[in-house]
């Protein structure tokens, strides 16, 4: 994952049996406005996200919507010597196009492989994301495949083209995601699983940032689609900031849905912390506070 997950809280809050005369036990119904003051806690910030992910027919209806637009267009972007799905800046200048084998740049996480089974895991026993307990659900290399993401791999696969895999996995669990993806029938050529830490010579990469390993991807391919669930996935924003993040929307409209291909995730994703300063130091309640706050209703 790319970043930590919101902290969860218990889902199921008893409320107190109120008695009345003569003694008789009424029962308070347990809403969501009554849980969120009861004793100061709220609704679990991630219960509906992850059950959408899981149980609605709608997540996969709007990933497999997403995944067949997206190989509808393949075959074009593979005639068109000059597509190129690769942010402005990342080639060398003078770099022929024509002369690049076609590739597609994937992000992994709920972009290929679904881990709502670890955040359910999260929202059941109240725990937060942490990285031994990420990295003890990759090593069981029990992720789902998105849906759509299979048929995907095929039609590329029949053109001829390469899926490469920039991750924010660290480099070191490399083998245990290869084996997920493999158990799924999914596409793992040599040398195309780029996690967090490939070292790209001349360039210095921070964080979860990907310009160093798009750039890497570039001297050895023709990006013909990148496909992700974070803006991170196709470009680096300038400012991590709520505005900041609409601006690279803005500015790249035109690339969605040909070129670059977002995936719904609303579990979590750069857009949280947005909100809150970035500063994952800040209390739970705090945290909560500030996106309670940059909700907007009709009457702001």
């Amino acid at each position: 994952m790319r970043r930590p997950l919101a902290a969860v809280l218990p889902v199921l809050l008893l409320a107190a049996c109120q008695t009345v005369p003569p003694a008789v036990a009424v029962p308070v119904p347990v809403t969501q406005t009554a849980v969120a003051h009861v004793g100061g806690a709220g609704a679990d910030d991630n219960l509906n996200a992850v059950l959408w992910v899981q149980a609605s027919a709608e997540y996969d209806a709007a990933t497999r919507s997403l995944y067949q637009a997206a190989a509808a267009r393949l075959a074009d972007a593979l005639a068109d010597p000059a597509w190129d799905a690769l942010p402005p800046g990342t080639r060398a200048p003078g770099t022929d196009l024509a002369s690049l084998p076609p590739a597609v740049v994937l992000d992994v996480d709920e972009t290929v492989l679904d881990n709502s089974p670890y955040q359910a895991r999260l929202v059941r026993d109240g725990g937060e994301f942490g990285a031994a307990g990420w990295a003890g659900w990759v090593e069981e290399r029990a992720a789902r495949a998105v849906p759509g993401v299979a048929a995907f791999a095929r039609a590329a696969g029949d053109l001829g083209i390469t899926l490469v895999y920039v991750t924010n996995r660290e480099q070191a669990m490399e083998r245990a995601t290869l084996d997920n993806l493999e158990a799924l029938g999914l596409p793992t050529d040599p040398g195309t699983f780029l996690g967090r830490g490939t070292v790209v010579p001349g360039c210095e990469g921070e964080g979860s940032s990907k310009a160093c390993r798009r750039q890497l991807v570039g001297s050895r391919y023709r990006v013909l689609m990148q496909v992700g669930d974070q803006l991170g996935d196709f470009v680096e924003p300038a400012e991590a900031s709520v505005a900041g993040r609409q601006a690279v929307v803005e500015r790249h409209g035109d690339w969605f849905g040909s070129r670059w291909w977002m995936l719904p995730n609303p579990t979590y994703g750069g857009w949280e912390p947005a909100v809150f300063g970035g500063d994952w130091r800040q209390p739970l309640p705090a945290r909560r506070a500030a996106k309670r706050a940059a909700l907007e209703t009709a009457d702001d």
